[in-house]
């Protein structure tokens, strides 16, 4: 964008000395009654000035002037000269003295009369001038006069000269360059503060709508504590100026309960308007590898599902789920080294354990950017997701007995018992992966017997059924904390006359068949 045509003009700060044509400016000296205006004379040839000067010295006070002693003639007065004239005038008898008293006065008398003289003289102008003003004012008040009177005082209107166009131009263009600077610089004030006040209600606003949006979904809201350095004494204002924000459960460790908080943002650098002040961006990634009798290693994972946390209730939701997660890390942590039936390697973020023959599952704590979910077994995959979903409800049922337990209405007569342990939840996930396996290797071997029968002539079946409890019964045996976890039968039917019936259960340890 090209620069306003008024700001390219150059302004010079040194004062103008000479006109637009290029003459020097002269300097006025005087305007005389009648509007004349008299000048400086420039000097053309200062040596010929001195030397003037020089020559009016030595014509008006004599060629000996350097020579006499100036300050015996600056203490003879003229009264004392006139005195001792006035005695020799008196003493002296001839007739000459006479005639020399009428003789011409020199250079030196003169210049001692001229210089009590003038200021007399300047005197009396000033009073002559000032009462011809005086008299002018007067006249000029009263009534009008006719026109054929004729004044002797007129009052004399002097009128000021135009001034110079160069002068004025550099004036007029210093007086608007000032104002529009002024004025520029007084509007980018204004906008600016009108921007921050714009600001500061729009993020107001939006302080207060995510406050809502918040406790409208049913979250923790409560008073932040006093920023650091507040008075706390007595009579100090201890009201708190800010929300702290709690998600973790209830029944959590207070370790992470103090890690699961989160205040309202205020600033605009959050997109969801909330600040988390520990929150890691981690992620529970259950694994399950399979490895077949030819070697093959069929490795699934859970699904993921990623939360766009665009507002304040679902950034809240994605946290509370990363809080969780690392509260079931670290039980399977704690449970992993004490496992009766399984054996496993536990690092800081990683669980590798030996469930069952042939079966290998594993618990990682990964960032929330690098986490994948790869299957290669549909199957397998939802087996994950399953044993990702029931280590939450276990968790819950771990929470429910703390509660119970707390509110001491576990016992008879509503007494509390100390000494019951907590349940355990990785316990039952390596229960139902081993009650698994089990049956898969108990089915192939009655299948191999019913094979068996069939190639000898002997005409044999087999109905097989691993579970046989219903979906809501399974549940509840997941809530509840008895011995019996699951079971199931399997009948063989030979040369349909005989029957054989297995029974299987699985207890707390090693499945059997009854």
């Amino acid at each position: 964008m090209d620069e306003l045509s008024f700001k390219q003009i150059k302004l010079s700060l040194e004062r103008p000395y000479k006109d637009d044509n290029g003459d020097r400016i002269p300097v006025l000296f005087d305007i005389t009654p009648d509007g004349q205006q008299i000048y400086e004379k420039l000097v053309e040839n200062p040596a010929k000035t001195v030397g003037d000067n020089l020559r009016r010295i030595f014509i008006e006070r004599g060629a000996d002037f350097f020579d006499r002693n100036h300050r015996h003639e600056q203490e003879q007065s003229p009264l004392t000269h006139d005195v001792d004239t006035c005695d020799a005038s008196d003493t002296s008898e001839s007739p000459e003295q006479d005639s020399s008293s009428t003789q011409a006065m020199n250079v030196e008398e003169l210049l001692r009369m001229r210089a009590d003289i003038i200021p007399q003289l300047f005197t009396s102008l000033g009073e002559i001038t000032l009462a011809r003003d005086l008299l002018a004012s007067l006249l000029s008040s009263s009534s009008p006069q006719p026109e054929t009177a004729a004044t002797i005082l007129s009052a004399t209107v002097v009128t000021k000269p135009l001034p110079i166009v160069s002068v004025q131009a550099f004036n007029a263009q210093l007086t608007i360059g000032s104002k529009d600077e002024a004025l520029r610089k007084a509007a980018d004030v204004f906008k600016s503060a009108a921007g921050s006040m714009d600001r500061c209600r729009i993020k107001g606003e939006k302080y207060w709508v995510d406050a809502l949006k918040v406790r409208k979904a049913n979250w923790g809201l409560n008073p932040a504590p006093l920023p650091f350095g507040s008075a706390i004494g007595k009579g100090a204002d201890k009201t708190s100026k800010d929300f702290l924000i709690s998600f973790g459960l209830e029944e959590s460790p207070a370790v992470f309960r103090r890690q699961a908080v989160a205040r309202m943002a205020s600033n605009d650098t959050s997109t969801h308007g909330l600040v988390f002040l520990n929150r890691q961006h981690t992620r529970l990634r259950v694994s399950v590898s399979i490895f077949g009798a030819n070697g093959v290693c069929v490795t699934s994972q859970n699904t993921q599902i990623r939360i766009d946390e665009k507002g304040p209730e679902v950034a809240l939701k994605g946290a509370q789920q990363e809080i969780v997660e690392r509260e079931i890390f670290s039980l399977l942590v704690h449970e992993a080294g004490s496992l009766p039936t399984a054996s496993a390697r536990v690092s800081e973020r990683l669980i590798v354990i030996d469930a069952a023959h042939g079966t290998e599952l594993k618990f990682e704590l990964l960032e929330d950017e690098v986490i994948s979910s790869k299957s290669s077994d549909k199957f397998c995959q939802e087996k994950c997701n399953l044993i990702y979903f029931a280590l939450h409800a276990l968790l819950l049922r771990r929470h429910g007995f703390f509660q119970a337990q707390r509110l001491g209405t576990i016992g008879v007569g509503g007494i509390a018992r100390d000494n019951s342990p907590p349940p355990p939840i990785l316990q039952p996930i390596i229960d139902l992966l081993q009650y698994q396996v089990f049956c898969a290797r108990t089915k192939l071997e009655l299948k191999k017997m019913v094979a068996a029968l069939s190639l000898v002539g002997i005409q044999a079946s087999l109905h097989f059924n691993p579970i046989g409890e219903t979906g809501r019964q399974l549940v509840q045996l997941l809530e509840s904390s008895g011995g019996k976890v699951i079971g199931g039968e399997a009948i063989l039917r030979i040369d349909n006359r005989r029957n054989i019936g297995v029974i299987l259960k699985k207890y707390r340890g090693n499945p059997y068949i009854a």
